[in-house]
């Protein structure tokens, strides 16, 4: 499967699926369908006949059961866009076999290395095939890797019809990157009982927690004066926004957060003397206090309007996901699952919560408990984004198990 997976992975990268949260359509931007497109095309040349892509971009095909006794339907899924944060067009992956262990060369041009001081992690490869970028661009490992894992799997399965099964849905998504993944995909329609996301990290990842996610937007609305005239009547929204992000907590920051740690994250400052705004988002894995940094964030909006003027700072709060631990665990088997397929694969299961969200969080809170799995990525969104062969064969050697336990039950 090695040489497969790898083949896939290439051909889906070398597309840019950016999608673009400025936009208002589904998907979000057109050139994600082109790899969508792609994905129906290949899965019927399977032979998976009912492979279709729908208007809103979403893609859903069905391997039929080949064993008489009803299983639950388990559906494998993964998104077709990578983030906005860096391009992810003419991406020139690295092919590095038989890794030395050494820090790697990403542009000799621009000096831009991978280097085992910044990413102490790379030493765990060694002897492994690396792919990486060529440092102007992101991989598109997140998550591309996911969906050649699931079209290694559904090849294979296809191919050997001595694999018994039961019924397998697959799908994938658009706009995950911008948390519209899920926004009208239809549930009843994709038809499984249960799902696993391949959309994890490091090789043996296995996620059945994840944030409670919000995002704040304040609108700062300022007065601006001549300088030289501005004593009494200047408001600064420049100002106005800095005052408010230092009456966040410094230690809720994201660079000294870990493990079940929430935290403010800063992600967009825009702004002069007159008109400014700034945007955060809010993350907690424990709902309690997940809705005490909400309210601590309207409480700060609200000091300062007393300050200022109660039409200074205008705050949009919105709530984005959920931790699914509440959905999963109640169907506590899909994850037993999980686990005892990564160790038939000599996978050591590394159970530990998302600080992160995938598609699988909304979907559980849609009625289809979706655990995540690992796709074998690494620094994802960024130019040092890296994803060794191996981890990615490994993932649909997972898959395969997966189906092959469900259908033993």
């Amino acid at each position: 499967m090695k040489k497969t997976v790898l083949n896939k992975f290439l051909r889906y990268v070398a597309i840019d699926t950016q999608s673009d949260e400025n936009s208002a359509s589904q998907p979000s931007t057109a050139k994600q369908l082109t790899l969508s497109k792609l994905l129906v095309d290949e899965l019927k040349a399977m032979g998976i006949t009912d492979a279709a892509l729908d208007e809103h971009g979403y893609v859903m095909a069905t391997i039929q059961s080949n064993i008489n006794k009803k299983t639950p339907v388990i559906g494998f899924i993964a998104h077709v866009d990578t983030s906005p944060d860096l391009s992810g067009a003419n991406v020139k992956p690295q092919i590095i076999e038989n890794y030395n262990g050494k820090d790697i060369v990403l542009s000799k041009e621009k000096k831009i290395n991978l280097t085992l001081n910044d990413f102490p992690e790379l030493a765990d490869f060694k002897g492994k095939t690396l792919i990486t970028t060529d440092g102007t661009t992101l991989l598109g490992a997140d998550d591309k890797a996911g969906i050649a894992e699931i079209m290694t799997a559904a090849e294979y399965i296809m191919n050997h019809p001595e694999i018994k099964h039961g019924t397998i849905k697959i799908g994938f998504t658009p706009d995950e990157e911008i948390g519209r993944g899920v926004d009208k995909f239809d549930v009843e329609k994709f038809g499984a009982d249960y799902a696993y996301t391949m959309d994890g990290g490091a090789l043996g990842e296995l996620e059945y927690e994840n944030f409670n996610a919000a995002s704040a937007k304040i609108k700062i609305h300022g007065n601006n004066i001549h300088p030289g005239y501005a004593k009494g009547k200047m408001t600064n929204s420049i100002l106005v926004a800095m005052e408010l992000n230092a009456l966040l907590p410094v230690n809720e920051r994201p660079e000294f957060t870990e493990n079940y740690d929430g935290f403010f994250h800063v992600v967009h400052f825009d702004g002069n003397v007159e008109q400014a705004s700034i945007q955060y988002i809010i993350r907690d894995h424990n709902r309690k206090k997940f809705e005490h940094k909400k309210e601590t964030i309207k409480n700060c909006v609200d000091f300062l309007n007393k300050r200022y003027g109660n039409d200074v700072l205008v705050l949009e709060l919105k709530d984005q996901y959920y931790n699914m631990r509440e959905m999963v665990e109640p169907h506590y088997h899909i994850v037993e699952t999980a686990f005892n397929a990564m160790k038939q694969a000599d996978v050591e299961p590394i159970v530990r919560p998302i600080r992160g969200g995938t598609d699988g969080a909304r979907l559980s809170f849609m009625d289809l408990p979706c655990p995540n799995i690992f796709a074998g990525g690494h620094n994802f969104h960024g130019k040092y984004e890296f994803v060794a062969l191996e981890s990615m064969e490994k993932a649909a050697e997972v898959i395969l198990n997966i189906v092959k336990l469900y259908a033993e039950e």
